[in-house]
C-alpha cells in the first residue's frame, strides 16, 4: 500500500511538472493567433472573439521571415553535419586507436568543456575577421563544426561497441576507415541522434555568435530577428509569439524524427 501511494504521488508531481511547463507554451500559442489588445486581458471569450492571422500575415510581407529562417537552417544543418562528422571521427579514434599520451589529451578536450563561451568569443571573432568571413554564412557555421561534448558521448558510446566486430573487420583486412564508416557507424544511430539534436537546437538557438558576424540583413539568423521585434518601449505580443511559434516549428520536428533514437542513445549512453 505504502509503495502504491508512492507512485501516486510520484505521478501527480510528474503530472503538475508537465502541466507547468506546458503553460508557457500555450500562453505563446494563444497569443500567437489572436490580436495584440486582449494579451492583458485574457479570458476565453476574448480568446475566441479575437483569433486573427493578421500578424503572421505581416510577418511574411512587411518581415523578411523566410530568409532569416532559411539562414537559421542552413547554418543548423551544416553545424549539426559538421559536428556529426568530425565529433563521431574523433571519438572513435580516442576510443579504439591507442596512441602515446591518449588519456591525457582526451582530458584535454575534456577541459575546454569548463571554459565559458565568452570567453573564446573574441579571439573567434578575430579569428574569423581576418580571414575575411564576416558577413557569410562560413563565419556563421565554422566556430559550430566541432565540440567536445560532442567527442566525449561519441567515445562513450563507441567504447560500448563489441570489439570482437572491430577484430573480425581487421582480419577481412578492414582498415581504421572502412571500420568506421561501415561498421561503427551504422551501430552508432542512436549515438548520433543524440549528437544530432543537441547540436541542432545549439545551433538554432545561438545568439551571440550570429549577433558578432551577421551585421547585415541578408545573413540574419531568426535569434536575431526576435531580438530585433522587441522594441524599447512597446512590444507587439502577437508578431513576437508569432515569429517564435515559427522558430520552435523546426526543433520539435526534428525531435519528433529523432525521438525514438534520441531516447534509446541518452539511455544507453548514460549505462556505458
Amino acid at each position: 500500500m505504502r509503495e502504491k501511494n508512492k507512485q501516486i504521488w510520484i505521478y501527480v508531481l510528474l503530472i503538475l511538472g508537465a502541466i507547468i511547463m506546458i503553460i508557457p507554451f500555450g500562453w505563446m500559442i494563444i497569443v500567437a493567433f489572436t490580436k495584440p489588445d486582449i494579451t492583458y486581458q485574457m479570458t476565453l471569450s476574448n480568446v475566441i472573439n479575437s483569433l486573427s492571422l493578421d500578424h503572421f500575415k505581416s510577418l511574411f510581407t512587411e518581415y523578411n521571415i523566410l530568409r532569416y529562417a532559411a539562414n537559421s537552417i542552413i547554418v543548423s544543418v551544416v553545424s549539426t553535419a559538421g559536428q556529426i562528422l568530425i565529433c563521431a571521427m574523433s571519438g572513435f579514434v580516442f576510443a579504439r586507436i591507442d596512441f602515446k599520451h591518449k588519456e591525457k589529451i582526451f582530458i584535454l578536450y575534456l577541459a575546454t568543456m569548463m571554459i565559458p563561451v565568452q570567453a573564446t568569443v573574441i579571439p573567434q571573432y578575430i579569428l574569423i575577421n581576418k580571414m575575411g568571413l564576416i558577413n557569410t554564412y562560413v563565419g556563421l557555421f565554422l566556430p559550430g563544426l566541432f565540440n567536445a561534448f560532442g567527442t566525449f558521448l561519441m567515445r562513450q558510446y563507441f567504447m560500448g561497441v563489441p570489439k570482437a566486430l572491430e577484430e573480425a573487420a581487421c582480419l577481412d583486412g578492414a582498415g581504421y576507415i572502412r571500420i568506421f564508416f561501415q561498421i561503427m557507424l551504422p551501430l552508432a544511430k542512436t549515438g548520433l541522434a543524440v549528437l544530432a539534436v543537441t547540436s541542432f537546437m545549439g545551433a538554432w538557438n545561438d545568439f551571440l555568435w550570429p549577433l558578432l558576424v551577421a551585421s547585415d540583413d541578408l545573413h540574419t539568423t531568426l535569434p536575431l530577428f526576435l531580438s530585433q521585434l522587441q522594441g524599447r518601449w512597446y512590444v507587439d505580443w502577437s508578431v513576437l509569439m508569432g515569429a517564435t511559434l515559427i522558430s520552435v516549428l523546426p526543433i520539435l520536428i526534428v525531435y519528433l524524427f529523432a525521438q525514438r533514437y534520441f531516447i534509446e542513445g541518452v539511455q544507453n549512453t548514460g549505462i556505458k
